[in-house]
């Protein structure tokens, strides 16, 4: 039997978007850029794009457009077609999905009135700690308005909402199904729009309930009102997992924020993170971003060309399939950061995980505040602004929502991905994977921190050899400190009475946890 040449197989998913003009939200985003790039990459027959962008900090939408391409995930793409072959596809419409009406003009409305087929609505605020009304207005009432505006399309074929697999957390294993809203959707919108900011405020744990912070409950408020328009437009729920950087294409390790995991590890590979509460053997459930969008579009293809299906919600999850435990994120970036270590470290990689919220609390006293108020005290003295302080109090911030979904567990199905998976031919299996079986952690791990040099703390390949002799100087640095805590131990042990002992007992606890 002759063998097949995969080049002369069809790509369907290329295809479907031949020709055909998208509207996107939330094109400024992390996951919204690497969908973009996608599309000018490896589908060059598409229509057109039309990005909704806000103006920001008096910078013209635009010209925001040019901040996006001047990102190195786009290198490639540029090097393939040239700068002036993106221009020409992609059209920036003036808007903001906050505000009424959307701030759209009359003349933009009715172009995208009219060649509008397929909509990606992203566009959100993924802050947890964000004020409740403004996340009402920018994720609720936003979606609200992007649908009214898809109803007006007399093209559309398909309405994707980008959702979040965490924003029903009362749901222990979620299903691909619409579940009810948290509160009526309508109603929450009306109630902060009328209500002052002081007003909402005062009242938003009440509204909250069991959910613990906006970004849940508005997102959750948000697939309500996607759920209501089903009967109306073809609506789709897209709840990726938490998106983390690329793994294959076209920038291994890109990510242009800290969210997830990459804060950890820089956290920890900088020596600023000493203790977490934490279940260690727990787990989260992430997506690289690249396998994100290689989904969203596999979806758009099955469900253009399945008219009939019934399938409206769809988990792009991993954890039915990969499950990598907190415990081993944090072995494997200690490893990682001490043969790829980061400039300005300034202890040497070290602590551990506590299932003690009390020893949890010692730890940060011990191994995050004193020491910042050592650092800062010696930066000061040198005539610099102290800094140290002001990053533990983020990192303490931080820790407020991470613990919440480091000691709780979800489990996600995600049957319809692994359907459409199996439907696709062996070119797009290549062109758009959808599965992570030849992922080599570590490399990848190694990818996402050398990344992060570069990308997020702008720390050029060239600045690695002082680098590691930095950390060869922090490695006997602790060493030392080790030493000299344990001699002190021994000392208080021969010099103090027993009824010290059971302090002491802890102290050494300490010193352990800090040795690991």
């Amino acid at each position: 039997m002759a063998s097949i040449n995969i080049e002369e197989l069809p790509d369907r998913i290329g295809e479907t978007f031949k020709n055909r003009d998208i509207f996107i939200t939330g094109g400024t985003g992390f996951l919204g850029k690497v969908i973009i790039e996608k599309f000018l990459r490896c589908l060059p027959e598409i229509g057109q794009l039309y990005l909704l962008i806000r103006p920001k900090k008096g910078k013209d939408p635009k010209y925001r457009l040019d901040d996006i391409f001047n990102s190195a995930l786009f290198e490639k793409v540029k090097g393939q077609r040239g700068i002036e072959a993106l221009y020409e596809k992609v059209t920036v419409i003036s808007g903001d999905v906050s505000l009424t009406g959307l701030g759209i003009s009359p003349d933009e409305k009715k172009l995208l009135c009219e060649r509008i087929s397929i909509v990606y609505h992203g566009a959100a605020t993924v802050r947890f700690d964000e004020l409740l009304k403004r996340a009402v207005l920018l994720n609720t009432r936003g979606t609200k308005q992007i649908l009214k505006l898809a109803k007006e399309m007399k093209k559309l074929e398909l309405f994707a909402h980008i959702s979040t697999a965490y924003c029903h957390l009362e749901e222990k294993v979620l299903g691909e199904k619409p579940y009810p809203p948290p509160a009526d959707p309508h109603k929450i919108i009306k109630c902060v729009e009328w209500m002052e900011d002081e007003v909402v405020e005062a009242m938003t744990d009440k509204i909250l309930g069991n959910l613990p912070n906006t970004y849940a409950f508005t997102k959750a408020l948000s697939e309500g009102l996607v759920e209501e328009t089903m009967t109306e437009i073809p609506a789709l729920i897209l709840r990726p997992s938490i998106v983390i950087p690329v793994w294959k294409e076209p920038v291994p390790g890109w990510t242009d924020n800290i969210n997830g995991p990459t804060g950890l590890l820089i956290g920890a590979g900088k020596g600023v993170i000493r203790t977490m509460y934490c279940n260690e053997n727990g787990y989260a459930d992430y997506v690289p971003v690249d396998i994100a969008v290689n989904g969203i579009l596999a979806i758009t293809w099955n469900f253009i060309g399945n008219k009939e299906t019934e399938k409206r919600v769809y988990n792009l999850t991993s954890s039915s399939e990969f499950k990598v435990s907190w415990a081993e994120i944090i072995e494997r970036g200690r490893r990682i950061t001490e043969k790829v270590p980061l400039n300005g470290v300034v202890w040497y990689p070290g602590g551990s995980m506590k299932k003690s919220r009390l020893m949890h609390n010692i730890c940060v006293i011990v191994f995050h505040m004193i020491p910042a108020f050592i650092i800062d005290a010696i930066i000061f003295l040198a005539g610099y602004k102290p800094i140290m302080c002001r990053v533990h109090r983020r990192i303490k911030k931080g820790f407020e929502v991470f613990e919440y979904y480091a000691n709780n567990q979800w489990d996600f199905e995600n049957s319809n991905i692994s359907e459409i998976r199996a439907l696709l031919n062996e070119k797009e299996q290549a062109q758009y994977q959808l599965h992570g079986d030849d992922m080599d952690l570590d490399e990848y791990f190694e990818n996402c921190i050398r990344a992060a040099r570069v990308f997020i703390l702008n720390e050029p390949p060239e600045t690695l050899p002082a680098a590691r002799r930095h950390m060869r100087i922090m490695y006997w640095v602790d060493i030392i400190t080790k030493v000299l805590f344990c001699l002190l131990l021994i000392y208080t042990l021969a010099c103090w009475s027993d009824s010290f002992k059971a302090l002491l007992v802890g102290g050494w606890q300490l010193f352990i946890d800090y040795g690991h």
